[in-house]
């Protein structure tokens, strides 16, 4: 069964990674924050969201999946932001879905695409 967990903001991402390092599959999704309905303010998120959550279905079943919000529409436009500048995530856009200390990852249109998910996912 994949583990889930679900953070808001930098340094909740950067911790649940360390605590979860030893996962042979870390993956992490970067998505826009939610509303208090549960809505993104991100509509490539929204999009993604469905075939994502399909995707992990066939996940190995020791991984672990982290959702992090990156805040929302203002902070995350701002170049400055830590997700844009840290070296480990070079963010460009969100949603943005990577399996964790590998080359495997899929930036805003990429995680719309049923195919390019699944392989990600796995093995």
């Amino acid at each position: 069964m994949v583990k889930r967990i679900n953070v808001e903001g930098f340094q909740a991402v950067k911790k649940a990674i360390e605590e979860n390092s030893d996962s042979s599959s870390l993956f992490v999704l970067f998505s826009g924050s939610k509303d208090e309905k549960g809505q993104s303010w991100c509509p490539d998120c929204v999009a993604a969201e469905p075939i994502i959550e399909e995707g992990l279905k066939i996940a190995p079943e020791d991984s672990v999946f982290i959702y992090c919000s990156v805040g929302d529409r203002t902070y995350w436009k701002n170049p400055d932001n830590e997700f844009r500048k840290d070296e480990k995530f070079k963010l460009t856009g969100v949603p943005t879905l990577m399996k964790w200390n590998t080359p495997r990852r899929l930036d805003d249109e990429q995680c719309r695409s049923a195919a390019l998910v699944t392989m990600l996912f796995e093995e």
